[in-house]
């Protein structure tokens, strides 16, 4: 059976709750309540998104463990929800293949809100795009490959994303709210999520990330990416 939603958390009743406030606006929802279970109803089921909790009770598994073990096989997006609140747990959610992190205790109405919004993001058709060749950074659209100095670097569906649409606006300060619209699809995605994003990138493209040249940031607006001389 295919869903467009699977929430992962052992508080039952907030996983249960959740999952039927999202059917009723016909999000077609089903929740589990550990790893294990999960990694067992994908077996059987398919789902367009996760919502991942990071604590998971007793579970051997824990949120940030079995992202990891999804992200050897799928890229679907993984929104985590926890009521951990460090920055810490939202750099590491993120780096083990989170695409968001939203804490706990949420709104039912914002958060199927954003889960729309990504739905409608990842369901979207896009057209062939060209490849992108200066200097030592290549990048095949329609491929969704980027290499840096010929060799292959490998990337989250996101970042690739938020790469392709700062390469597409070169040469234009891009706000930050458009790139929450643009790349995230909403309007509720959090600096920390977009700032890990442009760290991600620069450790990837940059000669030197914390010297960038590609990627600058223009503080209290927003990002520019710039070429380089080949």
């Amino acid at each position: 059976m295919t869903y467009q939603c699977l929430i992962v958390d052992d508080e039952r009743p907030l996983a249960d709750s959740t999952a039927e406030y999202f059917n009723l606006f016909g999000i077609r929802t089903a929740a589990v309540y550990s790893g294990r279970d999960c990694l067992a109803f994908l077996q059987d089921n398919k789902a367009a998104l996760l919502l991942l909790d990071i604590n998971l009770g007793q579970d051997e598994l824990s949120g940030f463990e079995l992202c990891l073990r999804l992200r050897e096989a799928t890229q679907i997006p993984i929104l985590f929800i926890s009521a951990r609140q460090s920055d810490d747990d939202i750099l590491l959610a993120l780096g083990v293949g989170g695409d968001d992190y939203i804490q706990k205790p949420y709104t039912l109405s914002i958060l199927l809100a954003k889960v729309k919004a990504v739905l409608k993001r990842c369901g979207g058709r896009t057209e062939p795009k060209p490849v992108y060749d200066h200097g030592r950074l290549m990048v095949d659209f329609a491929a969704e490959k980027l290499l840096v100095d010929g060799k292959p670097v490998k990337q989250k569906a996101m970042e690739f994303k938020l790469l392709s649409y700062l390469i597409h606006n070169k040469g234009r300060v891009i706000p930050k709210e458009e790139l929450f619209q643009k790349v995230w699809g909403d309007c509720f995605t959090g600096d920390g999520t977009l700032n890990v994003h442009i760290r991600h990138l620069r450790e990837q493209i940059e000669e030197d990330p914390n010297a960038p040249s590609l990627i600058r940031t223009i503080w209290g607006t927003g990002y520019l990416f710039e070429e380089t001389e080949q």
